[in-house]
């Protein structure tokens, strides 16, 4: 927002429920003509004092507010300005407030929030039941004042800190407001029965962002709250998952916020606390391909897997850099037309190749030199692909080989891998038996990569870990996936026939650690047939990576 004010740092808090409602009124009798009335309130999509810029991203992130309803909206104004010559006062909220989580089934909860967050103070208020909500959300827009769901007792502490003498109710709701004025306006066309006073224009902007999950829909206390927020030219965004980070969108929207008090809509949003870190990441770090700060579920991924110059590992190192660029384009774009969000070009490197000799160091893996790999790092920066790094360690622990990589894993668009099979014990040697990691050495570089990812303001990182064998992970239910710096992915590599791909996965995806998703992996020469990217999405549930070698 474009308003001059110095910001405190907000206080975190949660609150309980609330409830409001609005509706259209019809002219009095013996109101004035109409070109004795005020303008109408600007239509609730635009946005006072703000810069071209702003409005712009603004445009981009925020819901599409209700329109004015056309004469009504012209009636209403006239018949407020036209009753009465007094004039009355709504002050906007300048400075951030507490942040404010909480659910959307408590109407009044959520009005108050929604009011206490928006205003200072206003001499008029509407106030109505939770059935409404139309009416009362109506009246709030038109009127530029704040709404108000619930019983005149629940919400009397509210209209005492905003100081109401006015309370606006649609006729009919029997709504009582103490010793204040109580104006009855008509729910169908928002026309008031008796003498109000005009609301001026305030002179600021509230520094206020309402956030809504979706997935909780359009209830009425997020009607009205939206109302009581646009009327001051506060912002109203929808935030897919409940988290800032989800989207380019999203993240716009975190950073107007910066400065404004934050009123998150949803049980989703979880702790104030942690909405406030997820509010300074989506402002602070880069973003992913595609879009947001979050790998899931704002994309899918679809991968070559291999190593540079190496065919025989896999797809990626059959081609040079510029041709492999262009084959997981090709793959990404395969799968448009077969899944529900954008599926994203990936590149899955293997960086420490298992080998059949000790080598120099005797832990029978290869590692490929980190300048060797990074014109691929940078290519797929340019490109807007995702770059997994695969280890396969032999002897090595897995965290002593990511740490080789760990200048590689500062960039925002590589994650990491750990593949299992390739891990040995002393004495050991690859092919005589399938390797195994324990849960415990798996949250070891979890832990170590989270903590690079916070430490480095980045983005959400894809964490992987490849599996076929339930011998691989022993102990995969101790796997800990509930770093938010993380998303974890346990990866499907069993190949065949499809009931054999098929009996893999539906082993593999039974009790999974809360937090992992799973992936997929194609074969293009063990496979009989390969499934194509139909086959691959219908797959249940549709996979969130899926790499082909």
């Amino acid at each position: 927002m474009d308003h001059p004010r110095t910001d405190p740092a907000p206080d975190r808090t949660s609150a309980g429920p609330t409830s409001t409602s609005t509706t259209p009124a019809h002219p009095h009798a013996a109101c004035t003509p109409a070109d004795e009335a005020r303008a109408p309130r600007a239509a609730s999509g635009t946005s006072r004092g703000r810069s071209a810029q702003d409005r712009s991203a603004q445009d981009r992130s925020v819901l599409g507010r209700s329109a004015a309803a056309g004469a009504a909206a012209v009636l209403v104004a006239t018949s407020l300005a036209a009753c009465s010559t007094e004039e009355a006062e709504v002050v906007p909220r300048t400075e951030a407030g507490d942040t404010v989580t909480l659910a959307a089934d408590d109407p009044t909860a959520v009005t108050v929030a929604a009011s206490g967050a928006a205003y200072e103070s206003a001499d008029i208020v509407v106030v109505g039941p939770e059935d409404a909500a139309e009416a009362v959300a109506g009246m709030a827009r038109e009127t530029g004042v704040p709404g108000l769901l619930g019983e005149s007792d629940a919400l009397a502490d509210e209209l005492d800190r905003l100081g109401a003498d006015t309370v606006l109710v649609p006729a009919g709701t029997q709504a009582e407001a103490g010793d204040r004025d109580t104006v009855e306006f008509d729910p169908a066309d928002l026309s008031v029965d008796g003498d109000v006073p005009d609301v001026a224009d305030p002179h600021a902007e509230a520094a206020v962002t309402l956030l809504l999950d979706p997935a909780d829909g359009d209830s009425a206390a997020v009607e009205v709250a939206r109302a009581s927020v646009e009327a001051v030219s506060g912002t109203a965004v929808e935030v897919p998952g409940a988290d800032p980070r989800a989207n380019s969108d999203t993240v716009a929207a975190a950073k107007g916020a910066d400065g404004d008090s934050v009123v998150a809509i949803g049980e989703a949003f979880g702790d104030p606390d942690v909405l406030d870190e997820r509010l300074v990441t989506a402002r602070t770090t880069p973003e992913l391909p595609g879009g947001g700060q979050i790998a899931f579920p704002g994309r899918r991924m679809i991968a070559a897997y291999g190593s540079p110059g190496i065919p025989s590992l896999g797809i990626l190192g059959e081609q040079d850099l510029d041709a492999t660029v262009d084959r997981v384009k090709t793959l990404a774009a395969e799968y448009d037309d077969h899944t529900d969000v954008p599926a994203i070009p990936a590149m899955e490197i293997i960086t420490t190749v298992a080998s059949s000799q000790p080598g120099a160091d005797g832990d029978y893996s290869s590692e490929i030199d980190v300048e060797t790999l990074r014109p691929w790092i940078e290519r797929a920066a340019e490109e807007g692909i995702y770059v997994v790094l695969d280890l396969q360690p032999g002897t090595t622990h897995f965290l002593e080989q990511a740490k080789l990589y760990e200048d590689l894993l500062k960039e925002p668009h590589v994650g990491l891998a750990l593949d299992p099979e390739w891990r040995l014990e002393d004495g050991q040697k690859h092919l005589a038996q399938i390797g195994s990691v324990s849960a415990e050495e798996v949250n070891e570089v979890s832990s170590w990569l989270a903590d690079l990812t916070a430490e480095n303001d980045l983005p959400q990182k894809v964490f992987v870990l490849h599996q076929f064998s339930p011998s691989m992970l022993p102990d995969r239910e101790d796997v800990d996936a509930s770093r938010d710096e993380l998303a974890v992915l346990f990866h499907a590599d069993g190949h065949g026939t499809p009931d054999l791909k098929m009996g893999t996965w539906n082993r593999l995806k039974e009790d999974l650690p809360a937090g992992a998703r799973m992936a997929w992996k194609n074969f293009y020469d063990e496979d009989t047939p390969t499934f194509t990217p139909e086959q691959t999405m219908d797959v249940e549930p549709a996979p969130w990576f899926v790499s082909y070698q």
